[in-house]
């Protein structure tokens, strides 16, 4: 008797599958057939999940987005404070923890997903969770802190990359594990978000 997957898994897998190929060749430059051989099916099979390309980047804008609607969600139910304001960057950093293949596509891949609806939706829910991190009348240093505060939660693994592949002749010191380096991107973040609400020193 054959035993079907179940078509939650199969598009789980589609998904799976497709990012490992953006990621490595980009977005623009993967196309379907590239993706169905990957999975070993049939271009028809892989229709049956998704119709398009882009109806794929959904699905994978889907994944990241899911911490970030929860972490809005509660956000918006709480009355504006500086504890309130740590907690958002916590709940992101821990959204965001397993993440970082996706955020790596993201960034690679920025001019095309630009130009996608899926992009700009993305692009929109972070804007609503930097300005949850704003506070009330924010000034331009406010949103400054707030936008920095939440991009440093991703900036470990790019500092990784570049450790990697950096080419020079001066040794490198090693990097701390995964989880010492997300402990201490939040740390810096929290650090630049301690500075929203405070008046500007004049010069």
């Amino acid at each position: 008797m054959t035993t079907q997957t179940p078509r939650g898994d199969t598009r789980e897998r589609i998904l799976d599958v497709a990012l490992e190929l953006f990621v490595e060749h980009g977005y623009e430059k993967t196309s379907l057939r590239e993706i169905a051989d990957g999975l070993g099916v049939t271009k028809a099979a892989l229709y049956y999940h998704f119709r398009t390309k882009e109806d794929i980047l959904a699905g994978i804008v889907a994944r990241i987005s899911e911490p970030i609607e929860q972490t809005i969600a509660w956000g918006q139910e709480q009355q504006y404070s500086p504890e309130v304001r740590d907690e958002i960057l916590r709940r992101f950093a821990e959204g965001m923890a397993d993440r970082q293949p996706i955020l790596r596509f993201f960034h690679e891949n920025q001019p095309a997903i630009r130009e996608l609806e899926v992009g700009n939706a993305f692009k929109e829910r972070i804007i609503v969770l930097t300005r949850l991190m704003q506070g009330p009348n924010p000034s331009f240093e406010d949103r400054v802190r707030a936008t920095v505060a939440l991009m440093t939660i991703n900036i470990a693994s790019f500092v990784t990359d570049a450790h990697a592949n950096e080419q020079c002749v001066r040794e490198l010191p090693e990097l701390p594990d995964d989880e010492t380096r997300r402990e201490t991107a939040l740390r810096i973040a929290l650090d630049v978000a301690d500075r929203i609400g405070q008046a500007t020193a004049e010069a």
